[in-house]
């Protein structure tokens, strides 16, 4: 177990994504011992099933209990439960995991999620079929958020400019993506550099996690 625990808090600093394997690779094991089934002699508990579950939810991922995890679908979620699985997504794209980008199960990218789900919340409507910056645009409209159709105000307080510029990073980190290819495969520009990938993935988690911060606050 400290060996296990040690491996991993390495792999969430330094390669999130091999920590993800091998964690796939544990779960795999276990089930492939019986620790999922109740009428097994090598079950693990319910109690441990249970914390199990949980930590897996809190992580964006559903683990059932027959052992199988599976990344969770959004378009199963709405309200504060499509807010939390929006979070996990936050967290994994903040360590730049590239797939938290590209939303698994679904065709939507993070921040065309949170946007539309901002809106659902906070306007009471479905927004129909729209590009990225006029959707990110109403949904910090939404928030009470600055974007640049907001005209600058004398006076007005620091925190605005950073809101703006939340929203031109968005819309640039978009500009990036690789449209034809979305939902298949790597999600960017071929002339991107992994470390590119890396810091837009990032940034993505940064805006998306600003807007459900904002989404908390206000409600």
């Amino acid at each position: 177990m400290k060996r296990v625990r040690a491996v991993l808090t390495r792999a969430f600093d330094n390669a999130p994504e091999k920590g993800e394997e091998l964690v796939a690779a544990l779960v795999g094991t276990v089930r492939g011992c019986g620790g999922f089934r109740t009428d097994s002699p090598n079950f693990v508990g319910k109690e441990a099933l249970d914390s199990a579950i949980a930590a897996f939810k809190e992580a964006g991922f559903v683990l059932a209990t027959d052992g199988v995890l599976s990344p969770v679908v959004l378009d199963n979620l709405t309200g504060t439960e499509l807010t939390e699985a929006l979070e996990a997504y936050v967290t994994r794209a903040k360590r730049g995991v590239e797939d938290a980008a590209l939303l698994v199960g679904t065709g939507k990218d993070l921040l065309e999620a949170t946007a539309k789900h901002v809106i659902i919340r906070r306007m009471s409507i479905e927004p129909g079929q729209m590009d990225l910056p006029t959707l990110l645009g109403q949904a910090f409209y939404a928030l009470g958020l600055a974007s640049p159709a907001d005209g600058q105000q004398q006076g007005e307080h620091p925190r605005r400019r950073l809101e703006r510029s939340l929203y031109e990073a968005g819309c640039a980190v978009n500009a990036l993506r690789n449209q034809e290819g979305t939902g298949h495969g790597r999600p960017w520009l071929p002339t991107m550099k992994d470390d590119e990938a890396r810091m837009a993935v990032e940034i993505m988690g940064v805006v998306a996690g600003y807007m459900l911060r904002s989404l908390k606050s206000t409600s």
